[in-house]
């Protein structure tokens, strides 16, 4: 069921989270132009808004641009740490999930990820 994870990089927790372009097609369509946005759910149930935007021209290369960096606070995401997004299709309504994991290391080496619990904080996005 998973649609894409990623591990996080530098400008995935500073600006916008890069898409691996084969999962590109997983995502809401674009229906020809070249932004969409879409909403997903995290495990405490609160719905973020997102949006996904590929170039005009040349290589799509989709990026999450509005929502994410609220995503991003609101987690606390830093590099190394995971995040999955996955479609859930064999609901009456489609939806996507989106789950934050930390990195979890033990003397210095990655151990696993532990899924993050939300905070009680409120970001508009």
């Amino acid at each position: 069921m998973t649609t894409f994870s990623k591990i996080l990089g530098k400008t995935d927790t500073s600006k916008t989270l890069s898409v691996p372009t084969k999962y590109l097609k997983s995502l809401p369509s674009f229906k020809g132009g070249h932004a969409v946005e879409f909403q997903a759910i995290d495990e405490s149930g609160f719905v973020w808004t997102f949006q996904c935007s590929i170039r005009k021209k040349g290589h799509p290369k989709p990026v999450l641009s509005k929502g994410w960096r609220a995503f991003v606070r609101n987690k606390k995401l830093k590099v190394g740490d995971k995040i999955k997004f996955s479609l859930n299709q064999t609901a009456a309504t489609p939806f996507y999930r989106v789950q934050a994991e930390k990195e979890v290391k033990i003397f210095g080496a990655i151990f696993g990820y532990s899924p993050i619990k939300s905070k009680n904080e409120i970001y508009i996005h």
